[in-house]
C-alpha cells in the first residue's frame, strides 16, 4: 500500500523533532477541522423508530385497526394495535443491542494524545491533533491519526482492524519525502488510527485527521450506502396498495348499491367500512411479524447482530459470501505450528532456545506465541538469570540474550530472519541451500518462520557485547494463526448449499493461498488476486471476477467487490 502525501499539511522541517507553535495549531484546526475519526454519531432510538415507521405493514395495521374501531369492533381493534408491539419493539432492542456490542469497537480509537507544542509536550484530547502535529505513540497504545513516522526504533504495529493483517507489521522512519507536490510513500512508514503500536516508541509527524484518515474513509463509505428495502418489504408495500386498492373500490360501489335501495348514508358507509375490514387480511402481516421475531431470536441464540428484524428475510436468500481471515475464518492470533530443529538438537532443545530469545516485556505478539508454548511444552525450573538483551531492529532482524547457566558460563541464545541467522552459524553450502528450501515450504504452507541458534560462552572472558559468529544451529520455528474450529465445516456447508464463498483479507498472497487451501475454498487451485488487480479488474470490465482469494486488500477494493457483485445480482452476506 502507497499513500499520498500532500506536501502542503507538513511544516517546515517536518522531518526533526519539533512541534507546533500554538497559533499553527489553531489556524491548522480552522483548516482542517477537529480530528473526529468516528464520523457521525450513531443513530438514535427515536431514529430507529422513524425508520421502521417507513414500513408498510406497519401502516397496514394501523388503517385496519382504524376501521375496526370505526365500526366499534373495539377489541379486534386493540389486538391490530398490539401487533404494532413487537414489530416497533423488535427494532428498538435490535438498535440497543447492536449499540451495546459496537461500543467495545470504540475502544480501537485513542481517547488521548501526547504531541509537542511550543517546545514541550503534552497530553491532549484525540479530537485537538492537527495535521502537522509531532505526537509520541508509546507501545501498547493505538494511533490518533494517520501520520508519517519519524522517528524510533524496533516498531511493530498491529493493523488486522484495517486491513486484516494477523502477523505485527514492521515499521520504519522515514528519512526524506520523494520528490513531487503529492509524493507516495510506502505503507512501512505510516501509523494509522485505529491500529495500535507493539513495540518500542514510534514519534509521527500527522498527515491525516478525522474522515480523511483510512479509518475514517471507511466509516464514511459506510455511512453513504443507502438501506434497500428487501423484496419481501417491497412485496408487501405492492400487496397493500393493491389490496387497499381493491378494497376502495369495492366499497365505493356497495355504498352506492346500498344507497341507490334507498338506504342512508350511514348505512351505506357502515356497510362499505364493514366489507373493506372484510376484505383486508390483517392476520397476514401479524403472523408475519411474529415469525420475523421468531427469526431475531433464533439468531441471538447464535451470537448474531440483526440491525433490523426484516433482515432475517435476506439471509434466506444470499447467494455469496465475502469474509475476511484474521480473527473471522482464523483465531487471530499467532501459534507455534512447527519445530523442525536442526540435526542433533531436540525439539524441546529448540523451543527452549527460542523461548530464552523472546521477551515477556513489550508483549510482541510472536514473542507471546513463544512463551505461551515454552509455558505449555517446557514445564521445569524458572528460567535462568539474563545478563543482557540486545531486541530487534529492522537492521539487524534478530533478538539475542545472554543468559547465566551456571558458574563461569553463559548462553547466547538468538531467533530472528532465516537468512541472518544462519549467516551467524557454521554450516556449509549445501546444508544452507537445503534449509532455505524448508523456510520457503513452511512459508507456502502460511507459516511465520524464524530461526534460531545457541552459542556457549565463557563468563570470564564475555565484555557484553553481542556475539555475531561461531553459533550453532538450532533450526526453525513455524507459527501461524491457526483456522477456528468449525470454520472448515461451514464453508462445506455453504459450498454444498451453492453459495459462493471469498476470502479478502490484507494478508500475503502465500499465507491466504495456505489457509484457503486449508478450507477448501476454491478447490484443489483457489483463483487468488491481490487488492490491486481487483482494482485493475473492476475498473476494466466493472463485473466481479471469479476469485476465491483476495489478498493485499485494502478497505476500500473490500468495499468495491462487495459493490461489484451486488450489480451482478449477488446477494452478499459480508463478514470481519
Amino acid at each position: 500500500m502507497r499513500v499520498l502525501v500532500p506536501v502542503d499539511r507538513l511544516p517546515h522541517g517536518w522531518e526533526d523533532v519539533r512541534g507546533l507553535e500554538a497559533q499553527e495549531v489553531s489556524a491548522r484546526r480552522a483548516r482542517y477541522g477537529r480530528n473526529d475519526v468516528r464520523g457521525r454519531p450513531p443513530r438514535s432510538a427515536l431514529q430507529s423508530l422513524r425508520e421502521a415507521a417507513s414500513d408498510p405493514m406497519l401502516w397496514f395495521l394501523v388503517g385496519t385497526s382504524a376501521l375496526y374501531f370505526a365500526l366499534g369492533e373495539h377489541v379486534n381493534g386493540g389486538v391490530m394495535l398490539l401487533a404494532l408491539v413487537p414489530l416497533l419493539g423488535m427494532d428498538v432492542f435490535l438498535h440497543h443491542r447492536t449499540q451495546a456490542s459496537t461500543e467495545g469497537l470504540r475502544g480501537r480509537l485513542a481517547e488521548r494524545a501526547t504531541v509537542s507544542r511550543d517546545g514541550q509536550e503534552s497530553e491532549v484530547p484525540a479530537e485537538d491533533v492537527v495535521p502537522g502535529d509531532l505526537m509520541r505513540v508509546e507501545a501498547g497504545s493505538t494511533f490518533p491519526a494517520d501520520g508519517l513516522v519519524v522517528r524510533g526504533q524496533g516498531l511493530q504495529a498491529e493493523e488486522s482492524s484495517l486491513t486484516g493483517e494477523s502477523l505485527p507489521v514492521r515499521k520504519r522512519p522515514l528519512g526524506r519525502l520523494p520528490p513531487g507536490a503529492e509524493p507516495a510513500v510506502e505503507a512501512v512508514h505510516w501509523g494509522l488510527a485505529g491500529t495500535r503500536l507493539l513495540t518500542g516508541t514510534a514519534w509521527v509527524r500527522v498527515v491525516f485527521t478525522g474522515p480523511e484518515t483510512l479509518y475514517g474513509s471507511i466509516i464514511r463509505s459506510a455511512g453513504q450506502e443507502a438501506r434497500a428495502r428487501t423484496p419481501l418489504q417491497q412485496a408487501v408495500a405492492h400487496l397493500v396498495a393493491v389490496l387497499v386498492g381493491v378494497a376502495a373500490a369495492l366499497c365505493a360501489v356497495l355504498a352506492l348499491v346500498r344507497l341507490r335501495q334507498g338506504f342512508g348514508w350511514l348505512d351505506a358507509l357502515l356497510s362499505a367500512a364493514t366489507l373493506g375490514v372484510a376484505a383486508l387480511p390483517e392476520e397476514f402481516p401479524v403472523a408475519l411479524t411474529f415469525f420475523l421475531g421468531a427469526g431475531v431470536y433464533r439468531l441471538a441464540r447464535r451470537q448474531a447482530l440483526v440491525r433490523q428484524a426484516i433482515s432475517v428475510e435476506n439471509i434466506g436468500r444470499v447467494s455469496c459470501v465475502c469474509s475476511d481471515k484474521t480473527g473471522t475464518l482464523t483465531e487471530g492470533l499467532l501459534r507455534v505450528a512447527r519445530l523442525l530443529p536442526a540435526p542433533g538438537t531436540s525439539p524441546r532443545a529448540l523451543l527452549e532456545t527460542a523461548v530464552l530469545a523472546s521477551r515477556e516485556e513489550g508483549r510482541d505478539p510472536l514473542d507471546v506465541a513463544l512463551l505461551e508454548a515454552g509455558a505449555r511444552d517446557l514445564p521445569g525450573p524458572p528460567a535462568p538469570t539474563r545478563e543482557a538483551t540486545f531486541p530487534f531492529t529492522e537492521e539487524r532482524q534478530r533478538e539475542t540474550a545472554v543468559v547465566r547457566r551456571g558458574p563461569g558460563t553463559l548462553l547466547a541464545a538468538v531467533k530472528g530472519a532465516p537468512e541472518r541467522v544462519l549467516g551467524l552459524c557454521a554450516l556449509s553450502e549445501d546444508a544452507r541451500r537445503e534449509w532455505a528450501l524448508r523456510v520457503d515450504a513452511l512459508a507456502r504452507e502460511g507459516h511465520k518462520v524464524i530461526a534460531c541458534a545457541s552459542r556457549t560462552l565463557d563468563a570470564a572472558h564475555w565484555h557484553g557485547g553481542e556475539p555475531d559468529r561461531g553459533f550453532d544451529f538450532a533450526g526453525f520455528v513455524g507459527c501461524e494463526d491457526p483456522v477456528r474450529p468449525g470454520v472448515e465445516a461451514a464453508v462445506r456447508e455453504c459450498r454444498d448449499a451453492g453459495l459462493r464463498t471469498v476470502m479478502v483479507t490484507g494478508d500475503h498472497p502465500r499465507t491466504a493461498l495456505a489457509v484457503a487451501r486449508r478450507l477448501g475454498l476454491g478447490g484443489e487451485h483457489p483463483v487468488v488476486l491481490t487488492g490491486e488487480a481487483l482494482e485493475a479488474r473492476l475498473a476494466d470490465t466493472g463485473g466481479a471476477p471469479p476469485v476465491d482469494v483476495v489478498a493485499r486488500a485494502l478497505p476500500a477494493q473490500k468495499y468495491a467487490l462487495v459493490k461489484a457483485l451486488r450489480r451482478q445480482g449477488e446477494v452478499v452476506a459480508a463478514g470481519s
